[in-house]
């Protein structure tokens, strides 16, 4: 088992991520910018490094620190957590060969996964279900490329390769807007990706947001712990997330389950691991995978009753995975609520000095967060400054826990989106369940 390790990361994960290495008698050491001096996780943590000043390229980006920070303690992994780092073949590959274990995939596998067009390549060869597209990069050929739409039909969509996060992709509705959507986006992509390579896909109209969630060792084994919705987004980041994901049926989990599975053994994948779908009229399209721990792992933790984390730690000491798929049930509803520090109606960062906090509580509530009364956010970082999750034997008794919560919160001295959350859980659409992507933009007037 590893004895000691580094995370690489801040906020609300790298506080569960300490949890869970104290659980299992495994040190901590907590790097930090000088903007987090005050996070928990560093206040508890058994050592701390300071890498760098607030900005993230010269702290939480700062490959050369956090590998120091390992030597200067002596420890023998890093968890890299998500965002940041988390999914970043150079950054694995480096802490390989500076003797540390990465507590993650193998770098050939993230970089396999980072360029969508290879990462659908080896999805369609393992018979994981794929969007119609291009099947490879768009060349040159004029011609060839109005072929292709037509073949695919409209309306498609262009996307860059190495693109992310909702960036670098552009929808073409109509013949005569083709070419000039190609051009511009591979410009977009050569500036913001480094990488101009692009590709074509059919675009589905309504489809939901439904993700597999894996686990695979060194041994040979891999399970999926069933799937999760995150159809509830806004400009392509997600609002609200539950599992199981609604109307999918055990046959349909346990169909789209295996084929993730058997793409895991193919590519000899280790760790904790996420197949994203587009999910429309009853079929899954493989959209990406991402190779690192999710925001949104509680809820499939509280349905399951597996600690994702604590088995990617095992995982990485060399051990085999603690359960079989025989042994992975389904048990009860969750959900979980992003709490941001933002403007509930403008979406713009509130950071700032919290002046009161209260964590919600009662059966089947869970609340991750590094803040506390007295915490000052800072401006350099994601807004997100928790996650609340509910679970319940049923849907609505989820809910139920859920609304109760979110009326129990408190957070003063900055504002947040509770009041959005809130609002939502009172839409009839939601309750009914299975809203498409596009649901919460309509609702909201943004599209």
């Amino acid at each position: 088992m590893l004895d000691k390790i580094v995370i690489a990361n801040r906020g609300e994960i790298a506080l569960r991520v300490l949890r869970a290495c104290r659980e299992m008698g495994i040190k901590t050491v907590a790097v930090h910018s000088t903007a987090d001096t005050n996070l928990k996780h560093v206040l508890l943590a058994d050592e701390t490094v300071c890498i760098g000043p607030p900005q993230s390229a010269d702290s939480y980006l700062n490959m050369p620190a956090i590998i120091s920070a390992a030597e200067v303690t002596d420890a023998t992994g890093i968890h890299p957590g998500y965002g940041f780092l988390s999914e970043n073949a150079d950054f694995a590959e480096r802490v390989e060969s500076s003797g540390f274990t990465f507590i993650g995939p193998k770098a050939d596998a993230i970089r396999l996964m980072g360029d969508k067009v290879s990462a659908i390549k080896a999805m369609k060869a393992a018979g994981v279900p794929c969007v119609p597209g291009s099947d490879g990069p768009l060349g040159d050929d004029a011609d060839e490329n109005l072929r292709i739409a037509r073949d695919i039909g409209y309306p498609v969509i262009i996307k860059a390769s190495g693109g992310g996060g909702g960036r670098g992709m552009r929808v073409v509705h109509t013949e005569a807007s083709l070419l000039s959507a190609i051009t511009v986006t591979k410009a977009e992509a050569r500036a913001a990706f480094g990488n101009d390579v692009v590709y074509m896909e059919k675009f589905l109209e309504k489809p939901r947001h439904v993700e597999v969630q894996l686990l695979a060792d060194t041994h040979g084994n891999a399970i999926h712990l069933g799937e999760r919705d995150c159809s509830m987004q806004r400009r392509h980041q997600k609002v609200i997330e539950e599992a199981p994901a609604p109307g999918i049926t055990e046959e349909q989990r346990n169909e789209i389950g295996s084929r993730c599975v058997n793409a895991c053994l193919e590519m000899g994948y280790r760790s904790a691991g996420t197949f994203e779908f587009l999910y429309e009229d009853g079929e899954f399209y493989f959209i990406e995978m991402n190779t690192r721990l999710q925001v949104e792992h509680p809820v499939t933790e509280m349905i399951t009753g597996v600690d994702i984390v604590r088995e990617q730690l095992r995982i990485a000491s060399g051990e085999a995975l603690s359960l079989k798929q025989e042994d992975v049930k389904i048990n009860g509803h969750a959900i979980e609520c992003r709490i941001n520090a933002e403007d509930p109606k403008t979406f713009m960062p509130s950071p700032g000095l919290v002046t009161l906090w209260h964590a919600p509580g009662g059966p089947g509530i869970r609340m991750e967060s590094h803040v506390y009364s007295g915490y000052k956010v800072p401006p350099y970082y994601d807004s997100m400054i928790g996650k609340l999750i509910a679970h319940g034997e049923t849907r609505s008794a989820a809910f139920a826990r859920m609304k109760n919560a979110l009326a129990e919160i408190v957070i003063e001295g900055i504002k947040t989106n509770v009041a959005l959350h809130q609002e939502i859980f009172q839409h009839a659409a939601f309750q009914a369940g299975g809203t498409d992507i596009h649901y919460l933009e309509k609702r909201l007037g943004l599209t």
